[in-house]
């Protein structure tokens, strides 16, 4: 039994790797904007999600990688803080381009703007809280899609279904026990880690909305 638990546990930390969660959500972005909104150009498609992909996954694994093959830090999961400084730094800045693409490039709806621009906070916030603190990156990055989903429906007036409640809290939950199975983190760094990104993602447009 212990072996399927630690199984599912490290196979939710795959799937829920924080540097896929922008490609998750851009794709549920382009989906729900199809159906809810109208239907958006083809080649604007093809352009976000591949440059999402590029810019906040493939780029910034690469560097880890890179920085895994050098003996910098032990894995992808960079589980060590004192490893994580350098490998949230690169990853900061591919955040960073994602942001130029959609606000300057794609002029995506402020509301998806700024879940990017909040993404990108949430980013360098883990990165100067690890230095003292092992805040949970996977809740944040699970946290910043909520805060995101939530930012998309109040963008267009929409109230999210319990459906889409009980999923996306499901798997937050989840990947809280998730991390915690594995000893990665403690209760507190992994309920901070998901408060954090949702404030970031979703905060940013309240706040916008409001003025």
């Amino acid at each position: 039994m212990n072996r399927v638990l630690n199984i599912v546990a490290k196979s939710l930390s795959v799937v829920l790797y924080p540097l896929f969660i922008p490609t998750y959500g851009i794709i549920l972005f382009c989906i729900a904007h199809s159906i809810h909104v109208a239907p958006l150009a083809g080649v604007w498609v093809a352009v976000a999600v591949t440059g999402t992909l590029l810019l906040t996954c493939i780029l910034p694994i690469t560097a880890i990688w890179i920085l895994v093959r050098r003996g910098v830090v032990k894995d992808l999961y960079i589980d060590n803080p004192q490893e994580r400084t350098m490998p949230y730094i690169y990853a900061a800045f591919g955040f960073g381009f994602w942001s130029y693409l959609l606000v300057k490039i794609l002029q995506a709806p402020s509301y998806l703007s700024s879940v990017a621009i909040g993404a990108t906070v949430a980013i360098v916030l883990v990165a100067l809280i690890n230095r003292k603190w092992k805040i949970s990156a996977h809740l944040a990055g699970i946290g910043g899609l909520v805060g995101g989903i939530l930012s998309y429906c109040m963008g267009i007036t929409a109230i999210p279904t319990w459906g889409t409640w009980a999923l996306w809290i499901g798997l937050s939950w989840l990947l809280m026990w998730a991390r915690l199975y594995l000893n990665a983190h403690t209760g507190a760094q992994v309920s901070a880690g998901w408060l954090l990104g949702i404030a970031c993602t979703f905060l940013p447009y309240l706040i916008l909305s409001n003025v």
